[in-house]
C-alpha cells in the first residue's frame, strides 16, 4: 500500500518555504563549537539551548501533528524532535516525497520553534522496520544479519552494499531538500538513523562478516586505540572482539551515510544510543550491540568522523545511573546532548543535572502522550521550560563559558551543596518558608532543583523549584553571608530587567524557590 499525501498542496508548501527562507535571508549555519573542553550549539551565530520535546514514533503525520504542536506550545519547548520516515519519503525507488518534512518546517516556523529531524532509515531501534515496502519485498538484496546459530536476526546487515547505497541515496536527497527550502535554519540538527545496532545477536556471523572478522583490524582504528596493527580482531581484542567488531561495522556504515548527507548540506549530525548499564556494565548480548554505548565511543569516533556527536537516550530511572551517563558522554571530544529521556514527572528534575554537566539540549520522549498515564509529566516539563525558556540564550552562553552549575534533588538526600567562586551554594529540600533551625526532610516526591549562573564576582543568576538556597563563605571562618541585593528579574535574551527587590521575609531565611518560575539576581557580600 502506498500513501499519497496531496502532492500539489504540499508542493505549494515547499514553494512557500523557499520564499519565506529567501525573505529571512540565509542565516548562519548551525554548528557545534568547543573551547577549553566546553561545548556549544550555535544557532544564528550564538549559543543555543535546546528545550526539546520528542513526539512519538508515529506522530509526524498530518492527522497527528496538531496534537504534537499543542504540547510543544503547552510545555514552552523551543524545539520539536520528530522523525522522517524512509518508507514515506521514498515509497517508490528514487522518487522522494518531502511533504511531511515541509509541513513540519512550516509548522515550526509558524510557532517560532526549531526542529531536530530524526532519520528513521536503515536502523530504528536496531531493526529495519521503516524501510520502504519495495525494499522489504527484496530480503535477499537487502538482508538482515545472521546470528551465531545461522538464523536470520531482525536487524540490518551492515555489510550490504545495496542497503548502504540505498540509504545514502535517500539521506542525500533529504539533506539536499533541507538546503533548498530552509535557509532560515529552522532545522538545527539531524539524527542519522535511530539507535543503530542489534538486539538478539552480538554481531553478524554471515560469510562476509566472518571474512572481515578473521582479517586485520583497520589501521585507523588501531591508531585511535593505540594497539598494534596487522592482527585479527580476536588477536587484538580478545573477549571484546565481537562487540568491538560490530561497533566498528555499524559505525562505519552510519558514518558513510552521514558523510554523504553532510556533503549535500553540512548541518550538525548526531547518532543516538540505546545504553548499557553505566554502573554495572552487562555482558555483550544483553544490550544493543554495535551502537554507540559508552565502551565503544572511541571506536565510533574513529569509524564515523562525519558524525558530530554521540548522544545517550537515557531511560535509567536511578539517579546515580542517570548522572553517570551524563558524565560518560560529556567529553572534550563529544558534545553532551540528551535527545531522548524519560519524561515522567519525577525525572524532569534531571534537566538541572544535564545543564550542570554542560548539555546543549534535553528532550523528553513522547510529549504528545504522557507516558504511563502520568498526567503530571507535562506540567513538570512546562514548569522547567517556562523558567529556562526566556533565559535559554543566557544559560547557553554561561554554560559554554563554564559558569553554570546546578543540582537536582535525590531521593533520601534532603540537602546538597556545591562550590561557586568563593561561596558554597547550600540547598535544602522540604523546609518551611520561614524560620531557622528546621531539619530538611526532603520533598514528598523528589522534584526540587536549582541552577546558579555566574554573572560576575559575587553576583549570580539563580532559579529553581521546591528548595531553599543559601550561600556561605568558604575559606573564611569568621565571615557571614550578606545578601547585598536580591532582585527578582525578567530575563529577555541576554538582558536582565528588574521586577522587584526581595528583602525581609523573602531573604531572612535564605532564598525560597517554590513552584512559580522565578529568576533572581543575587549580589553577595560578607560582614
Amino acid at each position: 500500500m502506498q500513501i499519497r499525501l496531496m502532492p500539489l498542496r504540499f508542493g505549494l508548501i515547499a514553494a512557500v518555504l523557499m520564499a519565506s527562507s529567501a525573505a529571512f535571508g540565509a542565516e548562519p549555519l548551525p554548528r557545534l563549537v568547543e573551547q577549553n573542553g566546553r561545548h556549544a550549539l550555535l544557532v544564528d551565530g550564538e549559543p543555543f539551548l535546546i528545550l526539546g520535546g520528542q513526539c512519538h514514533n508515529s506522530s509526524a503525520w498530518p492527522a497527528t501533528l496538531p496534537a504534537v504542536w499543542r504540547e510543544i506550545d503547552s510545555i514552552h519547548a523551543n524545539t520539536l524532535e520528530a522523525p522522517v520516515y524512509w518508507e514515506q519519503f521514498e515509497s517508490e525507488p528514487g522518487k522522494f516525497d518531502s511533504s511531511l518534512v515541509d509541513q513540519m518546517i512550516a509548522g515550526a516556523r509558524a510557532r517560532h520553534v526549531h526542529l531536530v529531524l530524526l532519520w528513521f532509515g536503515t536502523w530504528k531501534n536496531g531493526s529495519g522496520h521503516y524501510w520502504p515496502l519495495w525494499m522489504k519485498a527484496q530480503p535477499e538484496r537487502f538482508p538482515r544479519l545472521i546470528g551465531r546459530d545461522g538464523k536470520r536476526v531482525d536487524s540490518p546487515s551492515p555489510y550490504s552494499n545495496d542497503l548502504l547505497q540505498a540509504d545514502i541515496h535517500a539521506f542525500r536527497a533529504l539533506m539536499r531538500h533541507l538546503k533548498e527550502v530552509d535557509s532560515a535554519r529552522t532545522v538545527i540538527l539531524v539524527q542519522v538513523e535511530n539507535e543503530p545496532g542489534t538486539w538478539g545477536s552480538v554481531r553478524d556471523y554471515s560469510p562476509a562478516a566472518e571474512k572481515l572478522f578473521g582479517g586485520p583490524v583497520p589501521a585507523e582504528l588501531c591508531a585511535k586505540l593505540g594497539v598494534a596493527a596487522g592482527r585479527t580482531w580476536p588477536e587484538t581484542f580478545g573477549a571484546n572482539a565481537d562487540i568491538y567488531f560490530h561497533a566498528w561495522s555499524v559505525a562505519r556504515y552510519v558514518g558513510q551515510v552521514a558523510a554523504a548527507g553532510k556533503a549535500e548540506y553540512p548541518l550538525p549530525l548526531y547518532v543516538n544510543a540505546a545504553l548499557r548499564d553505566p554502573l554495572a556494565p552487562n555482558a555483550p548480548g544483553s544490550y544493543e550491540s554495535g551502537g554507540a554505548t559508552d565502551n565503544v565511543i572511541d571506536i565510533w569516533k574513529a569509524a564515523a568522523p562525519a558524525v558530530d556527536l554521540l548522544a545517550p537516550d537515557i531511560y535509567q530511572p536511578e539517579p546515580a545511573k542517570y548522572l553517570k551517563v551524563l558524565e560518560l558522554y560529556s567529553r572534550p571530544d563529544n558534545t553532551l546532548l540528551v535527545p531522548e529521556t524519560m519524561g515522567e514527572a519525577l525525572f524532569c528534575r534531571h534537566f538541572f543535572d544535564a545543564l550542570s554537566q554542560g548539555a546543549v539540549g534535553w528532550s523528553p520522549f513522547g510529549i504528545d502522550h504522557p507516558a504511563g498515564g502520568d498526567e503530571d509529566r507535562n506540567d513538570e516539563l512546562a514548569r522547567n521550560f517556562a523558567l529556562a525558556g526566556p533565559a535559554s540564550r543566557l544559560l547557553a552562553r554561561l554554560n559554554f563559558e563554564g559558569k553554570l552549575q546546578g543540582v537536582a534533588e535525590r531521593p533520601g538526600q534532603p540537602q546538597d551543596a556545591f562550590g561557586v567562586q568563593r561561596w558554597y551554594a547550600k540547598i535544602s529540600y522540604g523546609v518551611p518558608r520561614f524560620g531557622f533551625g528546621h531539619v530538611p526532610k526532603g520533598n514528598a516526591q523528589p522534584i526540587g532543583g536549582v541552577i546558579v549562573g555566574e554573572l560576575g564576582p559575587d553576583e549570580f543568576l539563580v532559579g529553581g523549584f521546591f528548595c531553599r538556597l543559601d550561600f556561605a563563605p568558604r575559606g573564611n571562618a569568621g565571615a557571614q553571608r550578606d545578601f547585598l541585593r536580591v532582585e527578582e528579574v525578567r530575563v529577555d535574551g541576554q538582558t536582565l530587567q528588574p521586577v522587584r527587590i526581595w528583602n525581609g521575609d523573602e531573604t531572612d531565611y535564605g532564598l525560597n524557590l517554590a513552584g512559580t518560575p522565578t529568576w533572581l539576581r543575587v549580589k553577595l557580600g560578607t560582614f
